[in-house]
């Protein structure tokens, strides 16, 4: 499914969701306008908002709607960031126990123009959700934070259940796909994380141009690292400014990998076409206690 341009055509009927309902999703966007809250579900155009604002549950996104990165793989968008709201760890937590949240996902634009890249602001907002939601789960999906140690510190210790960094595609890929991160220094905070005791996760998207060993071999780096939670997910270009598809990665082989995957030693892994870093999080948290 590759053009002679290296960009994959016709999209495959796997991708092929149903129309979201317009009433849920309103009531969804009211709720989160009323607590001044963003989400990486609408921010990134993922392409499960229908089914999770559906079920009332979504993915905040702290720190403003811009990003102070570029990467041509997101649909977030850049440009000058917002002041910090202080207020907006209590009302993301407000609005969680409004929405009866048993997990609670939280992560960010990248504010690389910050002194500790938004660490605190991601502490405050855990320690809030704790205040109001005592028994539920909180996953926080970090930046890298430019490598600094002691920005990762100050979310190491808020204590969340689960720290999410997403690797997002192999090394040889790097300079196109994430110009301003580093292999070594994503894989350096999840070895920090698991290192700290607390549950470290990490994603890949496929059908950038990546051969199936390399995505084994980053795989392999990540458990290497103590990565005990896994996803996969189809790369799905948001515009034709951004980076390209180049395949469409059919769903046995996403099946094929999470059993490698497992083999290598992860303890949890969620693996398709539609996945995402925080698709079903709460189950697979679930999931991962219950094995």
């Amino acid at each position: 499914m590759a053009n002679t341009a290296g960009r994959a055509t016709d999209r495959p009927p796997w991708l092929t969701l149903p129309v979201p309902e317009e009433p849920a999703l309103n009531r969804m966007k009211a709720l989160l306008d009323q607590g001044r809250l963003h989400t990486v579900c609408e921010s990134a155009d993922c392409p499960n908002i229908g089914e999770c604002f559906g079920n009332k549950t979504c993915t905040f996104m702290i720190l403003g709607s811009h990003c102070t990165r570029n990467c041509r793989f997101c649909a977030v968008p850049h440009g000058s960031p917002a002041a910090v709201d202080p207020n907006e760890p209590q009302l993301l937590a407000a609005t969680a126990r409004q929405l009866g949240l048993q997990h609670v996902v939280i992560t960010s634009v990248t504010r690389d123009d910050l002194a500790d890249g938004g660490a605190g602001q991601f502490a405050a907002a855990i320690g809030a959700v704790r205040a109001q939601l005592p028994k539920a789960g909180i996953e926080v999906l970090i930046p890298d934070f430019k490598g600094s140690m002691p920005a990762l510190e100050i979310v190491l210790q808020a204590n969340p259940d689960i720290l999410n960094h997403n690797i997002e595609t192999v090394p040889r890929l790097y300079p196109v796909v994430r110009p301003q991160a580093g292999y070594s220094r994503s894989l350096a905070l999840i070895t920090r994380t698991s290192q700290a005791g607390i549950l470290p996760k990490s994603g890949l998207m496929l059908g950038l141009g990546e051969k199936i060993a390399e995505a084994v071999a980053v795989m392999k780096d990540l458990h290497q690292c103590g990565c005990k939670m896994l996803t996969l997910g189809q790369y799905l270009s948001p515009s034709p400014a951004h980076l390209p598809v180049k395949e469409y990665i059919h769903p046995d082989v996403f099946t094929e990998l999470a059993q490698t995957a497992q083999k290598i030693g992860f303890r949890q892994v969620n693996a398709g076409p539609l996945v995402r870093s925080s698709y079903h999080a709460g189950y697979s948290l679930a999931e991962l206690i219950q094995a």
